[in-house]
């Protein structure tokens, strides 16, 4: 049932949480997945009317712009004017079986009622853990090229140190816990006394 026709059903208490807040944005996302079959082979499609395929299908389009994203407000006004359709024509079209807010359901995201869809929520997460997957193998390569940079920088110093893997990756940890931007020589220099320092605290240690 949708939340326009029966707006005030479901209490707060009862309602299931979002799983995604506020902070989970897609605004570098210009495109949304559509699985094709899965529409055309939809109930909302065979037997949703044409204007009500329509504002539902701009409705998930605008619940990607929201917060949290794959939501839209629990309110027939403010989704009336998402839609850009007169709320008493909105109110009427979502008095239909196959209504424009068809499958959406109501949920408490932060305190807030809100509702989202299954199938919206679903594509919504899978653009995530994309996102996630991408960013994680950036940081990898990135992370691979700098202590790669660092290693020719220290082999200038000692060939030795430049082989030692442990020493390669507590100097790189080392500046960037230091927020050292531009590795320059004097950097690196600290960097190498920090480890040095470090080796030194290891062997008191196991005196």
């Amino acid at each position: 049932m949708s939340t326009a026709r029966a707006p005030h059903l479901v209490e707060t208490r009862d309602l299931e949480d979002y799983p995604l807040g506020r902070e989970d944005r897609l605004d570098s996302h210009y495109f949304l997945p559509w699985e094709r079959r899965r529409w055309l082979n939809s109930e909302m499609r065979l037997k949703g009317p044409p204007e009500c395929r329509a504002i539902y299908f701009d409705l998930i389009c605008a619940s990607y712009d929201q917060a949290p994203v794959g939501t839209l407000p629990d309110d027939v006004e403010q989704l009336a004017k998402l839609a850009q359709v007169p709320e008493g024509h909105f109110r009427a079209l979502c008095a239909l079986e196959y209504g424009p807010l068809y499958k959406w359901r109501p949920c408490l995201s932060e305190g807030e009622r809100r509702i989202y869809h299954p199938m919206v929520l679903r594509t919504v997460l899978e653009a995530l853990s994309r996102r996630e997957d991408n960013r994680a193998r950036n940081d990898a390569a990135n992370a691979k090229k700098r202590r790669q940079r660092l290693r020719g920088q220290l082999a200038g110093y000692t060939p030795e140190l430049a082989k030692n893997d442990a020493a390669l990756r507590f100097i790189d940890e080392w500046l960037l816990a230091e927020g050292c931007e531009y590795r320059t020589a004097s950097w690196v220099e600290r960097g190498m006394a920090a480890w040095s320092n470090h080796i030194l605290d290891l062997q008191r240690r196991r005196i």
